[in-house]
């Protein structure tokens, strides 16, 4: 593996992976102003953001949905829905700075009349920050954007910290650093758990399996990791949601056709109505596919969600590896934007 690495890994991301805690170190030392004045009468949330800069939205919302009495909505599109107002708070989260989805719906809120903060590299949200005065957060250089996730995340555990949407978390904090470096330390080493997991998967397509409104972030993460990083098709969907529909494809699954394995994403604090489903739908699956069952065994809720978040960083680092891949390239996103400028 040691020698795939070298060959493969060509910009160092393994280093990336390994170092990720100090990503949470930095979130916590940045230093900015926010006068928590500013934020008292909000009725709504909304985090403006694309890839890996709106999956810390996502992760954010799991996390803390039962501690912010204002619905919070991540908005991936151009525009701010209708219901967005003077009383609105806009998260603007752009790595780059420059991700047209974002500022195009960062000069709406301005429209709009929206209280908004924002945090970037540089680019034109910081631009438009020093334009208009709006807050803006500088975020450290160096990264592909969903390698920047725990610095995105936990920037915005901090904004709403400070402006007292939520409790200090400090311990949260400690806590993260300490498991995301003890699993980069675990990760790293030869046979390890994600590597032995990746080296299963190869030569199949995943299919994930999460939980509506409660683990979905690292569904919708452990996906798009399979896509940008491994370079392999991937899919995901929700419990309960999908045992009203896609349940009924899996009637005439043949290996013929192609060749799947599923992955769950499953919690001990997991309804229990849910987790009966997920144990229903195992048995009509497993005897045509392989199962995969993915849990962390963290005592705090956030924990196991940061857990199984950098677990699947890591799976699907070393399925790129295994698949003759370089986990940094993103030729046909960059196709793409080169295309449309």
């Amino acid at each position: 593996m040691k020698n795939m690495i070298k060959e493969y890994d060509i910009s160092n991301q393994i280093n990336v992976l390994t170092n990720s805690f100090k990503q949470i170190e930095y979130a916590d030392t940045n230093t900015y102003n926010l006068d928590s004045k500013n934020y008292e009468y909000i009725d709504k949330i909304i985090i403006c953001g694309m890839g890996g800069s709106a999956i810390g939205g996502d992760l954010f919302s799991n996390m803390f949905q039962n501690e912010i009495p204002i619905p919070i909505f991540v908005n991936r599109y151009y525009h701010l829905p209708n219901f967005v107002s003077e009383n609105s708070l806009v998260i603007i989260s752009s790595y780059s700075g420059n991700t047209e989805e974002t500022t195009t719906a960062f000069n709406e809120a301005i429209e709009k009349k929206c209280k908004v903060i924002a945090f970037s590299t540089g680019g034109r949200v910081e631009e438009i920050c020093t334009n208009f005065g709006f807050p803006h957060i500088k975020l450290l250089k160096g990264f592909h954007p969903r390698f920047a996730l725990y610095l995105i995340l936990f920037t915005l555990i901090k904004i709403f910290s400070k402006i007292n949407l939520i409790k200090d978390q400090a311990e949260l904090l400690n806590n993260s650093i300490a498991l995301i470096q003890s699993k980069g330390e675990e990760y790293v080493k030869d046979n390890s758990l994600p590597e032995i997991i990746a080296k299963d998967i190869v030569g199949f397509i995943p299919i994930i399996y999460a939980t509506s409104d409660f683990n979905n972030s690292v569904g919708s993460r452990l996906k798009g990791q399979f896509n940008e990083n491994s370079k392999l098709h991937a899919f995901v969907n929700f419990f309960p949601e999908m045992n009203h529909n896609e349940i009924i494809g899996w009637e005439t699954y043949s290996e013929n056709l192609a060749k799947f394995k599923i992955i769950f994403l499953t919690d001990k604090n997991m309804n229990s109505r849910v987790k009966k489903r997920f144990e229903i739908f195992e048995e009509l699956v497993n005897k045509n596919v392989e199962v995969i069952k993915l849990e962390s065994n963290e005592k705090d809720f956030k924990l196991r969600l940061l857990d199984l978040i950098y677990l699947g960083d890591w799976l699907t680092y070393y399925l790129a590896i295994y698949r003759k891949q370089d986990p940094a390239e993103i030729d046909n996103i960059n196709y793409l934007k080169n295309a449309l400028s």
